[in-house]
């Protein structure tokens, strides 16, 4: 059947449709005759008896893929109105115009078959009625989407092929620039890009945190390089902690080539709609690494530590390792593991002196709760592991210190370097825009205007950053005197002080043990009250230790002498039950090793003529209330005054541990609560950044009032104020 023959009156009434549409924006940019013959079909529409009114072009799909990874608006608004019957023919240059996969396909062609729709394109007309016409048009689409299929096989396949090679030119990161030769990479020409980066090796060297790098670059005020793309320039920017984390761990800083890191997904998700991700694929699942590939600022095995030290600084997940060295009293945090079960121990701290302790919870998760498979006191344990450690570096003790005193010299050496290659590189952009402004004709003075403010802007940040650099070189310490150098080595040769000093943090010492220490495991015999220690050195070494536990005092018939001399002056502020209450979370137990109840404690006091409780006539008017009555008069929750109890914001008095508090509400308190704040007191995330501590140790210096609080109680920014003013030093500054 010829085209006039299948083209009816009952066509030619409805609507023609032609779509238009390219696979790519550059295709819309540069093949432009695909699109003009597109555009052409407006005529045949006309020729085979339609009107210019009749015809609509649907072009807004222009830019779009056809393989349906896609939502194209206008194949949806045309796939409806065929649908509604209002179109008699769609008109389109090829098969893979209207669509590069069968779902699309195959559906427009059911649904042209039952309303009656043509379908031409640029060799003849077709009916998908007609079982001739359906088949042919079947062939076409099935051609067009493995014609798809092969293209994208044969182009991946030379892109992979190349990539094993080394040679595929892809995005660098900053600090890197492709060659002349294939697969040749460089480094950035610039050398104030190459020393930042270097910058961030070799304080991730010494710190052994990203975050630690990132808060020295904001202590030290230095810029970092920035790049969008390949073809852009570098900017000099505030540094941010994903640029420096980025830094640390990418493959390329390293020397290595790396292709096929990132995989693209399709998946459903809740509407039904097809969607794509991308997947980061772990190391050993990337299609291309190849170690020295070019010149890295460090080199493999020292990169592959790195992630596993960046690793290890995560929060710990369940049943894994302690994670980052934290601020707690317990050495062994993230080292100790068990001795029955292999699990990482967990740390607690007990008492008034927050005394450190392990346990690990194994048999609870088998058996059920309140079963620990150990639960020790870490006072002894640490001590043991601590004199192993000191005795097993103290011929190294003199070098290491000799190290220290050079790693100090060089810390502020690096700031400085850092700062003298930004002056040399504003010194370079105020030269050029001289050269600029003094090439241009004077008497344009609409150019010269611009260009002479561009000059005294550039001038403005040349004698800027002229002024830092002599600040700090004026703040540099000054160099070791031999007599200096001399006391220090001799300090450094009787590392037990160094150990035991009051400057030396916990964290210092947590510090130190890694470095040498990979694993401790305790084993806990409690008949014979003895623990057993292994040490496991870096390098394979073991060490073995038998160390005596405390023995807990024998359980009489009768009660302990510390209850019954706590007891009178329980009886004086609490009732019976409140009492009880009190000796059951500290522990106590009865003659009979029973839990106290509100009975028993009135037994025992009639006992031993110890009068009861009497509240007072009247409600008490002194200084010190309880938590609720302390909560109506600062204006806040009972919850709340726990919390900063709890942190050392607001200070309470107890008869003993487990007792209630009492609050002692005096102006100083009063004028610590305020509603709003002067400007010198800031949000803890703000002060944590200015002084370059965590705020775990902020509130620490809070409670032992090395650190001045304010608490404000209205507004959008409601809560604690910490004290910084500007010429306050950082409280973990390094000195001479």
């Amino acid at each position: 059947m010829n085209e006039s023959g299948k083209v009816k009156l009952s066509h030619t009434r409805r609507m023609a449709f032609v779509y238009i549409r390219q696979s790519s924006p550059s295709q819309v940019e540069y093949n432009r005759e695909s699109t003009a013959r597109q555009y052409a079909l407006v005529e045949r529409a006309c020729e085979l008896g339609w009107t210019r009114e009749q015809v609509m072009v649907v072009d807004e799909d222009l830019g779009l893929s056809g393989s349906g990874s896609v939502k194209r608006s206008g194949f949806a608004r045309m796939t409806a109105e065929v649908a509604l019957g209002h179109v008699g023919i769609v008109l389109g240059l090829e098969v893979s115009r209207l669509a590069r996969n069968n779902a699309d396909w195959y559906r427009l062609l059911d649904l042209c078959g039952m309303t009656d729709t043509l379908i031409g394109d640029s060799e003849g007309i077709y009916h998908p009625a007609l079982f001739n016409d359906r088949l042919i048009l079947g062939l076409k689409g099935t051609m067009s989407e493995a014609e798809l299929h092969i293209l994208r096989a044969r182009l991946d396949g030379g892109i992979r092929n190349k990539a094993a090679r080394g040679e595929l030119r892809r995005g660098l990161p900053v600090g890197f620039v492709w060659g002349e030769e294939d697969g040749e990479v460089r480094f950035h020409p610039d050398e104030a890009v190459v020393g930042a980066i270097g910058t961030v090796f070799s304080k991730f060297t010494e710190l052994g945190s990203a975050r630690k790098v990132w808060l020295w670059f904001r202590s030290e005020g230095l810029s970092f390089p920035l790049r969008a793309s390949m073809k852009s320039q570098i900017r000099w920017v505030a540094p941010t902690y994903t640029a420096i984390h980025h830094v640390l761990t990418n493959p390329v800083y390293a020397g290595a080539y790396a292709y096929g890191k990132c995989r693209d997904e399709r998946y459903v998700d809740e509407q039904g709609r097809f969607r794509r991700r991308t997947r980061h694929l772990p190391m050993a699942e990337w299609a291309v690494l190849l170690p020295d590939h070019h010149p890295g600022f460090i080199d493999w095995a020292t990169y592959q530590a790195n992630q596993a030290r960046i690793n290890a600084n995560v929060h710990p997940q369940p049943h894994q390792a302690g994670g980052a060295v934290r601020e707690g009293a317990a050495l062994l945090q993230g080292l100790a593991t068990c001795g029955k079960c292999g699990r990482h121990l967990h740390t607690h701290y007990r008492g008034r002196n927050a005394s450190p302790g392990y346990h690990c919870s194994g048999k609870d998760i088998v058996q059920g709760r309140g079963v620990y498979c150990l639960n020790v006191g870490g006072i002894q344990i640490d001590q043991a592991v601590a004199d192993a450690f000191l005795k097993a570096l103290t011929p190294a003790a003199v070098e290491a210190t000799e190290q220290a005193m050079r790693q100090l010299e060089a810390d502020h050496d690096a700031a400085l370097g850092q700062w003298r290659l930004a002056v040399e590189r504003a010194r370079y952009e105020a030269e050029r825009a001289e050269r600029q402004y003094r090439a241009v004709d004077p008497e344009n003075r609409l150019v010269t205007r611009g260009l002479e403010s561009e000059w005294e802007k550039r001038l403005r940040d040349l004698a800027a950053a002229e002024a830092e650099l002599e600040r700090r070189q004026q703040q540099r310490p000054h160099t070791l005197s031999v007599e200096e150098k001399t006391r220090i080595r001799a300090i450094g040769s009787d590392l037990r002080k160094v150990w035991t000093a009051p400057t030396t943090t916990d964290r210092d010492r947590k510090e130190l043990l890694r470095t040498l220490l990979e694993e401790v495991i305790v084993a806990v015999d409690r008949p014979e009250h003895r623990a057993h220690l292994t040490l496991r050195w870096r390098g394979g070494e073991l060490t073995e230790i038998d160390l005596p536990l405390p023995r807990s005092q024998p359980r009489g018939l009768r009660t302990s002498e510390d209850t019954l001399s706590l007891l009178p002056r329980l009886a004086a502020l609490y009732p019976d039950e409140v009492i009880a209450g009190i000796l059951n979370r500290q522990g106590r137990k009865t003659a009979t090793g029973e839990r106290f109840t509100a009975n028993q404690v009135g037994s025992l006091r009639r006992y031993r003529g110890i009068p009861r409780f009497q509240p007072p006539a009247q409600p008490p008017m002194g200084e010190v209330v309880p938590i609720r009555k302390a909560a109506q008069i600062l204006g806040m929750n009972t919850s709340t005054i726990h919390r900063w109890l709890a942190e050392g914001f607001i200070a309470g008095e107890q008869v003993t541990p487990g007792a209630p508090w009492q609050i002692r509400i005096t102006e100083e308190l009063r004028a610590r609560i305020v509603e709003q704040a002067p400007p010198e007191y800031l949000p803890m995330l703000e002060a944590t950044m200015k002084l370059g501590i965590s705020p775990q140790t902020v509130l620490q210096r809070v409670k032992r009032g090395d650190l001045q609080a304010m608490l404000v109680t209205c507004g959008r920014r409601k809560g604690l104020r910490i004290r910084v003013v500007d010429d306050q030093p950082m409280l973990f500054a390094t000195t001479s």
